[in-house]
């Protein structure tokens, strides 16, 4: 774990390879050999990527994943998988991923695979940056579950899956993972019409057993499907209750909002960390050298530099490879840039 001032760092998801996306969409053809090569191979690329760019805190890109979060139902017991998008035309929208039903008891026998992935990474990274491992919290996944009787409502469900996630999260640290973000996208997209503090409970009964064993942070952005938003893209209903979460760091998406609302990060340094993503994962812009000095600079108005880290504004999965890498390493270089300023670096 490292305490570097200004530190760079990523939420989690990185674009497949090519041939991954292909891989992926002719299975049959595999033997579980072929497969598991499959995976450390895709790995070792991400992995490649991001210290090619200088980060100083890296993951697996979520490579043996299905986005940030729709493969882990695979894990779960009690729900019958949806064989296929409802709605399959038209421009790309969250309405393309369909919910699953729920048809038994929620549970899952033999966790949620972040144990293996994280394993993996460990196994293939080199000995330097630090290795983060994602999780989506249970008001995320319960998203895509559709309630029923014996869990009528989504609060239902999400209550059944705290003690899922937090065992998942529990075995990471375990394994010996020292950063772990809890991914809960569905509750800044949500903060304006739900009640905030019962966000917050749900949060923290999550993460309990955890708090203090590693540094621990929440990624808070509006959802990225094809590069579209799905929430109310404002901090403001959020605080000051998310303050009340028991994370050494939030993450906020600052670049896609051209900066809005920058002053709330003022309002989180006073007791956490805060990761400013800084690089807009939606646009295919590259943001230069020059432009990332300028936002560092930014929110050093706001925040000094040992409470600072900066990231993209959110996973890079829905980004173009080529586009990630250009982004990434103009993010660090001028992050460093900073720092040398400072005599930090």
């Amino acid at each position: 774990m490292t305490n570097r001032p200004l530190r760079t760092t990523v939420i989690g998801s990185y674009p497949f390879p090519g041939w991954l996306e292909f891989a992926m969409d002719h299975l049959e053809f595999f033997g579980k050999a072929d497969l598991a090569e499959i995976q450390d191979d895709a790995v070792a690329v991400a992995i490649q990527d991001q210290l090619a760019t200088g980060l100083d805190v890296i993951t697996d890109g979520e490579q043996s994943r299905i986005d940030f979060n729709l493969s882990f139902y695979a894990y779960l017991e009690g729900i019958a998988l949806e064989d296929e998008s409802p709605r399959k035309f038209g421009p790309p929208a969250h309405d393309q991923r369909g919910k699953h039903e729920i048809i038994g008891d929620l549970i899952a026998s033999n966790g949620l695979g972040t144990v293996e992935d994280f394993e993996r990474l460990k196994r293939i990274a080199p000995e330097g940056p630090v290795l983060k491992a994602s999780v989506p919290g249970p008001y995320t996944m319960s998203g895509r579950l559709l309630p029923n009787k014996q869990y009528p409502d989504r609060f239902a469900v999400t209550e059944a899956l705290v003690p899922i996630i937090r065992t998942e999260l529990e075995a990471l640290v375990a394994a010996g993972c020292t950063e772990v973000t809890v991914d809960e996208p569905s509750m800044s997209c949500y903060a304006f019409c739900e009640d905030t503090k019962r966000f917050v409970d749900i949060f923290n009964r999550t993460v309990e057993s955890i708090v203090g064993k590693c540094h621990l942070s929440t990624h808070l952005c509006f959802g990225n499907f094809k590069g579209h938003a799905v929430g109310l893209r404002e901090y403001a209903p959020m605080f000051p209750d998310f303050l009340d979460m028991h994370v050494d760091e939030l993450h906020v998406e600052m670049a896609s909002r051209e900066f809005a609302e920058l002053e709330v990060i003022e309002t989180i340094a006073k007791t956490k960390d805060v990761a400013v993503g800084i690089i807009d994962v939606k646009s295919y812009y590259v943001e230069s050298e020059d432009d990332i000095a300028m936002r560092v600079k930014r929110c050093l108005e706001h925040a000094p530099p040992e409470r600072l880290s900066f990231a993209p504004d959110c996973g890079l999965s829905q980004t173009a490879r080529w586009a990630a890498k250009r982004k990434l390493a103009n993010m660090v270089s001028g992050v460093h840039r900073v720092r040398k300023e400072l005599g930090i670096d």
